[in-house]
């Protein structure tokens, strides 16, 4: 059977800033927001209506926003009413209330009085280095497996991150907030909003784009090819691009990263889709890794900068 496959994330404090100076040092990338869209929607497909019978989590700490034996009482049981993406998480929406158990478990498409309003969820912070599995039970056990569910379908649902940069967290609605990202989404912002969130400040908009507090998602790679389409320097500050400019820069955002998700992401480093496919989307990049090749556009040879520790692309003529 072939694999669903995700990444990991950052965690504990002195050693989180060790691993991020890392992997800033060998300028690995973080699947963003077209990665993470697509590894949800395949994770969907595969688990929507099963429910976790079964939960086993290793003994590092630090893939665990919350206690593993806290996260394991809480699992078992529930029903996974859905999987999405909420800025760069993975976000299983759950029903754990009690429901009589039918003689042989079978998807909830099969069971229509099953309950569709989620009373938990489990997060997934995708990173470097994790990998999000549906597999077979006797598929064999991958090194740095740090989570395991059991599923009524007979599948095991397998969290694997050698890095150990992955966030799992398991909440009941009931105690507190569903989860939300800290900023708005990319997708679906208008121009009055976009525009807001930087024009009072005084930053690269390099660096803006990638504050996942302004805007949620948006990461190296595709601020990169969205400055370029948009014809906008990487180090022109937020409070002098003007609002023509911040639309031009909005629409390829928003073009960039649809384009991305129908072409599975970008596999630019170890990322692979929700079935073990790598995505596509890298074929088409104009600046990002391009350094000293010539500009698609304009023959100009592709120049890298620093920018908020990022090694960041750009065409010196096509972007003003």
């Amino acid at each position: 059977m072939r694999s669903i496959a995700a990444a990991g994330s950052n965690q504990g404090p002195a050693k989180v800033d060790r691993r991020v100076r890392e992997a800033i040092l060998y300028n690995k990338p973080v699947p963003e927001l077209p990665e993470v869209e697509t590894v949800a929607r395949g994770v969907d497909r595969h688990v929507r209506g099963d429910r976790i019978t079964e939960a086993w989590f290793s003994s590092y700490p630090q893939p665990f926003k919350n206690p593993p034996n806290q996260q394991r009482e809480g699992l078992v049981g529930c029903r996974i009413l859905e999987v999405h993406r909420t800025g760069k998480h993975i976000v299983f929406e759950l029903s754990c209330k009690e429901e009589k158990k039918p003689r042989q478990e079978q998807p909830a498409a099969l069971h229509p009085e099953k309950p569709t309003t989620p009373d938990a969820q489990w997060i997934v912070h995708l990173g470097m280095t994790g990998r999000l599995l549906v597999t077979r039970p006797d598929s064999p056990l991958a090194p740095h497996t740090h989570a395991r569910l059991d599923l009524a379908s007979g599948r095991e649902l397998r969290f694997v991150d050698p890095r150990r940069f992955g966030r799992l967290e398991f909440r009941r609605l009931g105690a507190g907030a569903a989860f939300a990202a800290p900023g708005a989404e990319p997708l679906d912002i208008d121009l009055e909003k976009f525009a807001a969130l930087f024009r009072g400040r005084r930053l690269p908009i390099k660096a803006a784009l990638l504050n996942q507090g302004l805007l949620a998602g948006v990461g190296n790679i595709y601020a990169d090819e969205s400055l370029f389409r948009a014809g906008i320097r990487p180090r022109r500050r937020t409070n002098r691009i003007s609002i023509e400019e911040y639309e031009r820069l909005r629409t390829a955002l928003r073009e960039v990263l649809r384009r991305a998700i129908r072409m599975g992401g970008s596999s630019v480093s170890d990322y692979v889709d929700a079935d073990g496919e790598r995505g596509f989307f890298q074929l088409q990049h104009y600046v990002y890794q391009r350094s000293g090749e010539p500009c698609r556009k304009c023959r100009t040879p592709i120049r890298r900068i620093v920018i908020a520790g990022r090694g960041t692309h750009y065409c010196p003529k096509c972007q003003v």
